[in-house]
């Protein structure tokens, strides 16, 4: 199996080769588990989050659609998309109702929705950018990557990676501008 590549392996996996699926996990388990653990910083929560992964491939509940880009991009995209939910799971489940009961700072909750909004204006133009294009910003951006990183993580050159940053700031720059419509507070 080790002779098939990624998108081969995958169409496999989805007719049920268990061969196909250990193969895949055997090439992409030290860099999703490692890349799930950024977010998570957790053991058992990565490898929850792991085992997820690998049960919607044999499950086919993620579908890769081969000319839409690297499998390995695709799959590390899956992977950050699923931590996140997880996290957000366990967060909404560790609230305490002191937590909720406690009165907030006016003046602190009017700051917070602000920045929710601003967060929300940035995360809509993100995803209207291409899926290259988000993948860089997201690591480079949200999770604090360093460019080099980066390139191995996409398993692309670093010039690729300082080329699709450039590209998104420009685009993002054009939409923000066009959101805020006076044009100039996410000028730089």
């Amino acid at each position: 199996m080790s002779h098939l590549n990624d998108e081969q392996l995958y169409q496999l996996v989805l007719q049920q080769d268990k061969a196909a699926l250990e193969e895949l996990y055997n090439r992409y388990e030290r860099i999703l588990y490692s890349f799930i653990y950024r977010f998570t910083k957790d053991n058992g929560m990565s490898e929850e989050v792991m085992q997820d992964l690998f049960m919607k491939l044999w499950q086919g509940k993620a579908s890769f659609q081969t000319g839409k880009g690297k499998f390995s991009s695709w799959i590390l995209t899956i992977a950050r998309n699923a931590a996140i939910d997880r996290i957000r799971k366990k967060k909404v489940s560790e609230v305490e109702f002191d937590d909720r009961d406690s009165k907030p700072d006016p003046e602190s909750v009017e700051q917070t929705i602000v920045l929710q909004e601003e967060n929300e204006y940035i995360r809509d133009a993100v995803s209207n950018l291409p899926e290259e294009q988000q993948q860089v910003v997201t690591l480079f951006y949200f999770d604090g990557e360093p460019q080099k990183n980066i390139a191995e993580i996409c398993q692309i050159p670093l010039g690729t990676v300082k080329g699709r940053l450039r590209l998104a700031l420009k685009h993002l720059r054009k939409t923000l501008s066009r959101q805020d419509g006076r044009g100039d507070i996410y000028e730089q």
